[in-house]
């Protein structure tokens, strides 16, 4: 069987734990090719980022028309995107040439707190980049970011969160419960037909740096590989599956020793 082309769309990450490198590590781990089209340079480590520098429009148009133009792509994730000029192009080329799936994670707050996108660039991701993905994985306060409210703070916060995000227009979305408290760290799936928690144990680690990232690259290789024609169903198992994968991942990144601060997971778990 052919091996599913993916792209990420997403910044880079100088420490290899997050953003164009985390994905592409996730997507060979998962059995997919992946590409990518870079749209900020980052200064950061495990301890935190010191600078942004977004890549301009034309650009990161530039990257995407001499991709498209070239490789069919079954899936693509989008990462940070800087502006509003940024969010228009991506969803130009997207809609001109659509994958089958289009999973957006809606980097705005790193895990150190760092918020990396302005005002406008957050409107252009909930005005113009949900509703054109097919899947949305938010974390809490990019969740509350989003709907401009107070962060969730219990599970029960979490499911009133839930009817206006899926209202923002994407079909599935995956509302992370990780900044919760507690022995859990369960997440609420949304679908067009219901709501499901996907529920995990929280595992005792500081190398939480690229989590988010990772997950969002798992849902969207294992997307990637299902038929054409798959169903709803077919979908969720999907998500879930990139769920397991992320937590054994986590599992196993205390044979990682990368920086003096929130390390990366091991996206090669099951390989090295």
């Amino acid at each position: 069987m052919t091996i599913a082309n993916v792209l990420t769309i997403a910044g880079s990450d100088p420490s290899g734990g997050a953003g164009i490198q985390a994905d592409l590590k996730t997507f060979s781990a998962l059995g997919t090719f992946g590409t990518s089209v870079i749209t900020a340079l980052t200064a950061q480590n495990t301890q935190g980022v010191r600078g942004v520098h977004p890549v301009p429009a034309a650009f990161i148009a530039s990257q995407l028309d001499t991709l498209l133009e070239d490789v069919e792509l079954a899936a693509v994730k989008i990462g940070m995107v800087t502006s509003r000029d940024v969010a228009e192009v991506i969803a130009e080329r997207l809609s001109r040439r659509r994958p089958r799936w289009i999973v957006l994670d809606p980097v705005m707050v790193a895990k150190s707190g760092d918020i990396l996108v302005d005002d406008v660039g957050i409107r252009a991701v909930r005005d113009i980049l949900v509703p054109l993905a097919d899947v949305v994985t938010p974390n809490l306060p990019e969740a509350a970011v989003l709907l401009d409210v107070s962060t969730p703070a219990t599970l029960a916060d979490m499911e009133r969160m839930m009817p206006p995000l899926a209202a923002l227009g994407a079909p599935y979305v995956v509302l992370k419960g990780g900044h919760l408290q507690g022995e859990s760290s369960a997440d609420l799936l949304a679908t067009p037909k219901e709501q499901t928690w996907l529920p995990a144990t929280r595992l005792a680690t500081d190398n939480l740096h690229g989590t988010g990232c990772s997950l969002s690259s798992a849902i969207t290789a294992s997307l990637a590989k299902l038929p054409e024609t798959a169903s709803s169903e077919e979908a969720v198992a999907a998500i879930q599956a990139a769920k397991r994968w992320l937590h054994a991942a986590l599992e196993a990144s205390s044979r990682l020793k990368v920086g003096s601060g929130r390390g990366p997971v091991h996206h090669f778990h099951a390989w090295w």
